[in-house]
């Protein structure tokens, strides 16, 4: 399983990723050794997307970040 993940940074900005064990991954951002978002802590999880294919979840994660991505991100997601 792969999970697309959005979090709200300290900045009011958010940060989608994609990572096989949520979990984990949130433990390191929360601890600031993730760079996209050690300036930006604290993080929270917004929401996150279950995947059972590797290859859709990266395809979703890249939709979120284009233009198009970050509109449907803002209305449907957040």
């Amino acid at each position: 399983m792969h999970t697309v993940y959005i979090l709200l940074c300290s900045d009011g900005k958010f940060y989608t990723g994609c990572t096989s064990n949520l979990e984990n991954r949130l433990k390191k951002h929360l601890k600031g050794e993730v760079t996209s978002t050690n300036y930006r802590l604290p993080v929270e999880l917004e929401t996150y997307i279950v995947f059972k294919d590797k290859y859709k979840a990266y395809s979703f994660e890249k939709y979120l970040k284009s233009g198009s991505g970050i509109a449907f991100r803002n209305k449907r997601l957040i």
